[in-house]
């Protein structure tokens, strides 16, 4: 391509809207442009990249077995009313209606869809397995789009649907999907995770996120450097911690006027944070449900989430509701008489002994204090794991950083076909459901995190195999009429052997066409200039050293590059 023909407009200036890399670097290259909060085009030049990443999902995809398909994205509203999420799925959807008043959504996600047509397309084990996929645009309304394509209200994601007659069947669709996953990241050039992942709305007993590490992530990722172990943190666990058995001491109220906070509590009784268990009140869809943690600990919602079951709105109880169960203002909850719907007790609280909680009473808390003997509840894990506690695993210790989810996979089971009532015939004649997984890639998203990871103080610094073009041509003087015919020579030799080649024959001058080349992240540069009067001109790759070359020996040393980079040239 020829960049005087090319609809481009790269900028020297950072947009004041961009807050992080990749989101600077795609606008400054050309490659999106806003239209509105979470809502971009993408320009010839981003979108080149964008279907590079798609054609590498689809080459994966279809090696594991998978075949493409292409679902709707008008969902109408009685296939969600069937599954229980058209309430369940929350603000995030955007909900429309027909003229007909007929309630319809654009998809978010497209489980339903996808379970719709298994019903109606499979009949008998004998069409089993089968995964299907597709890639296509979605639609989130999120509160707050932010980071450009990384979280945004429209967005480009790879969804596929495997169905299966048994758990055994569903394994090994998981473990392709696994596999297809690493080459797909391996060939994008991105460093991608595999970690144990909380389900989620999409729901099912089991899933693994794909993430890449990211100061901007928003996620934190736990993982042991003595082991294989990783997980989100709102999946992550660590062993308990447990006291030593002591005897039960007599429980005794004492007056704590205006102390409420942990630090303050610390302070006031002399002790460290250990010895007290918080007491935090929570609204779930209406039900009041208090949670009990130790006093250095923070609260895993998700956890909580989880454990109460199919909770649409997770919220801090306010203060009127607080009053109600515990007859205190905030910060004297304890579970002593505390009227709530579900007390949830840490594991490690339950391990505690004469520890300090809130009396229910305005200016007060209760101490030595003990589970079983004072007060009851359902024990489980609701905590975040902290850096350096031990592996659940191996018992090294653990480390946590921040990264950007691009790929989730999951083990749904029946959570869809049953309630869709999607069945087939096995081979005894009998119906059962499916056993199904679902397996998703942010296609935009990966896109942003290559930049993240490729990037240097001067642009993009793209791989290859994902390059909107492999070359730049550039001639130093348009004026030079010998430049200009080496230029176009080298140009249409390299474009007649399938390598794309960006001609910059714009009049301008060579440090311009050199900034807008690495920019944009251009792999490799050849630069024409005076030297082809000895045959010569200048190779450059876009994170290396310029050399000088001979004009006849272009060809072989960029196809070099190409199995240097396990790419075929076509």
């Amino acid at each position: 391509m020829k960049m005087s023909n090319m609809l481009i407009s790269t900028l020297r200036e950072v947009p004041a809207e961009a807050e992080i890399d990749s989101h600077k670097l795609m606008l400054r290259a050309g490659m999106i442009r806003k239209m509105a909060a979470g809502v971009y085009n993408y320009m010839p030049l981003g979108l080149k990249v964008l279907k590079k990443v798609e054609d590498i999902i689809r080459e994966e995809m279809n090696a594991a077995g998978a075949q493409e398909f292409l679902a709707s994205a008008i969902i109408p509203a009685e296939l969600w009313q069937e599954s229980g999420r058209w309430d369940a799925y929350g603000a995030e959807m955007f909900r429309l209606k027909d003229r007909g008043e007929r309630d319809f959504c654009l998809g978010p996600t497209h489980e339903e869809v996808f379970t719709d047509i298994a019903r109606n397309e499979i009949k008998s084990y004998k069409q089993l397995p089968l995964n299907l996929y597709q890639i296509q645009t979605k639609y989130r309304d999120e509160r707050r789009p932010r980071f450009g394509v990384m979280r945004s209200r429209e967005f480009v994601m790879k969804d596929a649907y495997s169905f299966d007659k048994d758990q055994v069947g569903l394994d090994l669709a998981y473990d392709k999907m696994h596999d297809a996953y690493v080459k797909i990241f391996n060939r994008c050039g991105l460093d991608a995770k595999c970690v144990a992942a909380d389900s989620g709305a999409i729901g099912g007993s089991n899933s693994a996120e794909f993430m890449v590490k990211s100061e901007v992530g928003e996620d934190d990722v736990v993982f042991c450097s003595d082991c294989n172990y990783a997980a989100n943190i709102e999946k992550a666990s660590s062993p308990a911690e447990k006291e030593l058995k002591q005897e039960f001491k007599e429980i005794n109220k004492v007056e704590t006027p205006n102390v409420k906070t942990i630090d303050e509590l610390v302070k006031f009784f002399g002790t460290n944070e250990k010895k007290f268990a918080k007491t935090i009140l929570f609204n779930a869809d209406g039900k009041i449900v208090a949670v009990m943690a130790r006093g250095d600990r923070e609260i895993n919602e998700v956890k909580v989430s989880n454990a109460i079951g199919e909770v649409i709105n997770l919220e801090l109880a306010s203060s009127e509701d607080v009053k109600k169960a515990t007859g205190a203002e905030i910060g004297f909850a304890g579970p002593i008489g505390i009227k709530v719907d579900m007390l949830l007790v840490d594991e490690e609280v339950a391990n505690m002994y004469n520890f300090i909680v809130g009396a229910n009473e305005t200016g007060y808390h209760i101490n030595n204090v003990n589970y079983g003997r004072d007060f009851e509840g359902i024990i489980g894990d609701y905590r975040n794991v902290n850096e350096g506690e031990k592996c659940p695993v191996c018992g090294g210790k653990v480390a946590i950083a921040r990264g950007t989810e691009v790929g989730h996979i999951f083990k749904l089971g029946t959570k869809y076909s049953e309630a869709m009532n999607a069945k087939f015939i096995d081979e005894d004649g009998k119906e059962k459901p499916f056993i199904m997984g679902c397996y998703g890639i942010g296609v935009t998203r990966t896109m942003a995190s290559i930049i993240e990871q490729h990037h240097d103080e001067n642009g993009i610094v793209w791989p290859l195999a994902v390059a909107p073009y492999h070359v730049s041509v550039i001639p130093v003087n348009v004026k030079d009429e010998e430049q200009v015919r080496i230029a176009n020579e080298i140009y249409e030799q390299l474009t007649s052997v399938g390598i794309e080649v960006l001609l910059d024959d714009r009049n301008e001058r060579a440090g311009v066409k050199f900034k807008d080349s690495e920019l944009m992240g251009i792999p490799m540069r050849i630069t024409v200039g005076k030297k082809i009067s000895d045959r010569e001109i200048e190779f450059k790759l876009r994170d290396g050293e310029m050399e000088v070359i001979k004009i006849e020996d272009v060809y072989n040393i960029i196809k070099g590059e190409f199995e240097k980079s396990n790419i075929k040239l076509k």
